[in-house]
């Protein structure tokens, strides 16, 4: 008899609209790896109970592992036996490996998106004076990736002044070996965010776009050419997106790309095996009707 085939989830609340099974699916085919890969719609006050629930389910064939998305990140980090530098450093988690030697936490949001910026399209980092907007799950999965490409200088701003710095706390020491000026402030110790201008990159790293609301960031705040990020994808980045480039943006980034790339670096973690990206991100985006 054929063993069963590995499964994995992706865990979230609410997690209906997520593409995690479609782009999983197509890695899957394309390296001839046996899985199954379902969406679980977690209780808001279950996460635990839901995961460890799933983790000894053996019906259909055993649970390898789950990425988590919003709004668990943070208790996925607290709940595994073993976490990675990338999620201790940002106390969160998208994805979990459940194995023998106990569960293991990881934070690939960060390399997904590194990834995406410098491979898929094309900006250079290095040198660079970044503004990264808020300070919970996505914001912490991707500042310590972005002070390993070695940017000059990032200034995380968040509404509470006390999340800001406690996250670049926790990063201190790595600005510090890659020569990075770190800070934090509150958007209130900031008025319109004008007075510091020549920031190269703007990332937004909160959920301004899913309630249209925009980011109380001045234009005069950017430099020439800046270029703009959101880590939402499709529909619910395109009020940010419409707001940037009303701003003057050279150019203008959604979540898709980082989406692809950091379930690329799961399938690696799982599987042991590195899929391509380019044809899977390619097919979405002309699914989604989305451009590049």
């Amino acid at each position: 008899m054929a063993a069963l085939p590995d499964r994995y989830f992706v865990v979230g609340h609410p997690v209906a609209h997520s593409l995690s099974p479609t782009i999983h699916a197509a890695f899957a085919r394309q390296t001839g790896e046996s899985l199954v890969y379902e969406r679980c719609l977690c209780p808001l006050d279950g996460f635990e109970r839901t995961v460890r629930s799933l983790a000894a389910d053996t019906h259909g064939g055993p649970v390898r592992g789950c990425n988590v998305t919003l709004p668990f990140k943070f208790e996925a980090a607290r709940i595994a036996a073993r976490r990675s530098l990338r999620a201790e450093r940002a106390q969160a988690a998208n994805v979990l490996c459940f194995d023998s030697e106990g569960w293991l936490a990881d934070n690939i949001d960060g390399a997904g998106l590194m990834h995406d910026l410098q491979h898929n399209e094309g900006l250079g980092l290095a040198g660079r004076d970044v503004l990264l907007v808020g300070s919970g799950g996505a914001a912490a999965g991707v500042l310590g990736p972005l002070l390993d490409t070695g940017p000059r200088r990032v200034l995380v701003v968040n509404r509470s002044p006390d999340k800001a710095l406690a996250l670049v706390r926790r990063h201190a020491a790595l600005a510090e070996q890659c020569g990075v000026l770190l800070q934090g402030r509150g958007l209130d110790e900031w008025p319109a965010m004008g007075n510091e201008p020549g920031f190269d990159l703007l990332v937004n790293a909160t959920a301004a776009s899913l309630a249209g609301s925009p980011l109380p960031v001045a234009a005069s705040a950017m430099a020439a050419g800046w270029c703009a990020v959101d880590l939402m994808y499709g529909p619910a980045a395109s009020a940010f997106l419409s707001w940037a480039r009303a701003r003057g943006a050279a150019r203008a980034i959604d979540g898709l790309g980082m989406l692809v790339e950091q379930a690329a670096e799961a399938f690696h973690l799982w599987r042991g095996v590195r899929p391509a990206t380019a044809p899977v991100l390619a097919q979405l985006r002309a699914s989604l009707g989305v451009l590049g």
